[in-house]
């Protein structure tokens, strides 16, 4: 029974992480420049540790009681995505990406960290798929098994999460054009100002 709750949220939390959003956009981003990778990644993947066992906590419940929080997250979601989508519109438009020497460097770490908590703490939706979702679907398990299906949902997050960072070098022979920056920034541009407008006309729920 343990080993069945663990394999289920692992296909739980697989198919709730991997998807096209702004939190996997940026990693994606930040992955193909090398800039603070690991970093990035033990982030997202301790919000994910953190929101899922609250959920699994029935912390989740609580959020629930209480939509006035997920309206604040949604208005202050969609503020941060149009403005980052504002900045990717501009880099595209100047092409001011790119794959540079010491990128590790040059990059303000806190910067980067700040970035990365906004992408993942001001998104209303990761409550929603972690602590909600993930939340009431391990409520269906009882003792060990409903901590089990939590284990399974947190071991999808961190698979994905060092895949994504990491396994984006892959793509650097194709980013070594300038113009494939132009067009990444373009379409995460894109992906975030029509993340942000979604945020403002549908009320969570």
């Amino acid at each position: 029974m343990l080993f069945a709750s663990v394999i289920a949220g692992f296909g739980t939390g697989a198919g709730l992480i991997v998807s096209i959003g702004s939190q996997n956009a940026f990693v994606l981003r930040q992955g193909l420049q090398c800039q603070h990778v690991g970093l990035i990644v033990a982030t997202c993947i301790f919000a994910d540790i953190l929101l899922i066992s609250c959920g699994v906590a029935g912390i989740g419940f609580i959020v629930q009681q209480w939509p006035v929080v997920l309206d604040i997250f949604r208005f202050g979601g969609a503020a941060f995505l149009g403005v980052n989508a504002f900045h990717s519109a501009v880099r595209a438009w100047k092409g001011t990406s790119g794959l540079t020497p010491a990128s590790e460097l040059t990059v303000n770490r806190n910067q980067v960290l700040f970035a990365c908590l906004g992408y993942t703490f001001l998104n209303p939706h990761v409550y929603l798929d972690t602590m909600i979702m993930i939340g009431s679907l391990s409520s269906s398990y009882s003792g060990f098994a409903q901590w089990g299906f939590g284990l399974g949902a947190i071991l999808a997050s961190i698979v994905w999460f060092i895949s994504l960072g990491y396994g984006s070098k892959l793509l650097l022979p194709v980013f070594r054009s300038p113009v494939a920056w132009r067009i990444l920034d373009a379409l995460v541009a894109i992906l975030l100002m029509t993340l942000s407008v979604m945020l403002l006309l549908t009320p969570l729920s």
